[in-house]
């Protein structure tokens, strides 16, 4: 059984990495991989990380392209390789531009797609921009489902995916997430933290397309004045879209209690989150990784497409308004029963097998 997985972005890297890993250890399975390199400073560490070694490289990564060029190149580079290679089954994971515009063509090409991470939803298409649609065209294009969660197979049975072709998996995140955590600390991160030993660490991400301007900027309002607590300090690597660093170092550039770096490779990136206190992203993965350390999550978004952490209480919504960013993380560092109630609730997005149970799938239905 020949399989494809084809992937684009860090996130998707860091998710199907345990996938690859799984596929190339079982007997009964030809794996190939396919990246479109649809970010190129921040896909070829995690690449290294995990020791994949891509078949195909597409290279698709131009500076200030937009959504619409980086479809059309997605489509036309990657067809050949699909008419060249006809694998059984293509694997994508998530919801980026090379997610919806692999999955379509695989559909071209009669092709089964596999969806990893599917049935997320904010039933909101502006938010976030352009991933809520770009998950509803794999799902309409996918043959199978790979849901992290009940919550994902329920949109899907709403949607009309026929129940058998839904699967509960968890999310290969978390798969990643312990293969990482049981790395050595690199000593950059050591260093800071060792530096910082006697405050309380809040990690930031913010760089979501529908946070830029005024959003991105009551973000970082909110950050300076929680950096006036004296047994806080604040962590942020920031994205290098102009979008971001921009506001972020014309606002925080020069305080004391804040620290910003570039953007992390994966490994700091996942000790961070690991010594942190109070983790506030825009981010998707984080949402289910910090959970993992026992970190609360205050998501920098007004709707997210993984209510069960918000349901569980390891996440909480808190929007980009100032004052409530403020009042929400002064909340949790002032009231340690509160900190440990979100601390200690349980992650709901998998236990660290989902590569297992998604080749599994795979391998039980066989080539047909």
């Amino acid at each position: 059984m020949k399989v494809l997985s084809i992937f684009g972005t860090r996130p998707e890297a860091i998710k199907m990495a345990p996938v690859v890993r799984e596929l190339a250890s079982r007997s009964g399975i030809e794996s190939k991989v396919c990246v479109t390199a649809q970010h190129r400073e921040m896909f070829d560490q995690v690449l290294d990380l995990f020791k994949i070694k891509p078949d195909v490289d597409l290279n698709l990564m131009r500076p200030n392209q937009s959504l619409a060029e980086l479809t059309a190149r997605v489509f036309t580079h990657l067809d050949p390789v699909l008419e060249k290679m006809q694998p059984d089954w293509v694997l994508v994971q998530g919801d980026t531009t090379t997610v919806m515009a692999a999955a379509l063509n695989a559909y071209y090409r009669r092709i089964r797609v596999g969806h990893v991470e599917a049935g997320l939803r904010t039933h909101n298409k502006w938010e976030p921009f352009p991933e809520e649609i770009n998950r509803r065209v794999a799902s309409v294009a996918a043959d199978l489902h790979f849901a992290p969660t009940r919550w994902s197979r329920q949109n899907l049975l709403k949607e009309g995916v026929p129940d058998e072709q839904i699967h509960v998996t968890g999310n290969p995140v978390i798969d990643a997430l312990h293969f990482v955590a049981g790395q050595p600390i690199p000593t950059t991160v050591a260093k800071l933290l060792s530096k910082y030993e006697s405050k309380r660490i809040l990690l930031v991400t913010a760089h979501r397309r529908e946070n830029f301007g005024e959003p991105l900027e009551s973000i970082c309002k909110a950050l300076l004045s929680l950096a006036e607590r004296d047994d806080v300090q604040i962590i942020y690597p920031v994205h290098l879209n102009p979008n971001v660093q921009e506001p972020v170092k014309r606002l925080l550039g020069d305080v004391s209690n804040i620290t910003l770096l570039r953007p992390l490779d994966y490994l700091p990136l996942v000790h961070l989150m690991k010594n942190a206190d109070l983790i506030l992203t825009d981010s998707g993965g984080i949402q289910e990784e910090a959970p993992a350390f026992g970190v609360p999550v205050l998501v920098l978004r007004d709707v997210t497409e993984r209510p069960e952490g918000v349901q569980a209480g390891t996440l909480k919504l808190v929007g980009t308004d100032t004052q409530k960013i403020v009042n929400e993380a002064n909340y949790l560092l002032n009231d340690r029963l509160a900190h440990a109630a979100m601390a200690q609730a349980v992650n709901p997005f998998g236990m660290g097998d989902s590569a297992k149970k998604i080749v599994d799938v795979l391998l039980r239905l066989g080539k047909v």
